[in-house]
């Protein structure tokens, strides 16, 4: 399955009308990862605004991995770590 990352973190503080960041293009069956440094909120608007377009969600946890928040497919369930890393980005 093809992985994408989307970077919704700022450098800067945030409002909640602030737009998110455009979406990559996301191939059909793939699984979006979600990272940066933001707060909850714009993860809540990310995880909206991807719903009906990724098989699968993760976000990424710089402990952990990328976890699977959501999934409609059977390659990933909820709770699932994956080992990936912003950094290998393809």
């Amino acid at each position: 399955m093809k992985i994408v990352w989307y970077h919704i973190g700022a450098d800067i503080i945030l409002a909640p009308a602030a737009s998110l960041p455009e979406l990559p293009e996301i191939p059909r069956g793939a699984l979006v990862i979600i990272e940066g440094r933001a707060p909850v909120w714009r993860y809540g608007l990310a995880f909206h605004k991807l719903h009906g377009l990724a098989s699968a969600v993760a976000v990424y946890d710089q402990r952990l991995g990328a976890v699977v928040v959501a999934s409609h497919t059977t390659e990933y369930w909820e709770g699932q770590i994956l080992d990936v890393s912003p950094e290998a980005k393809a």
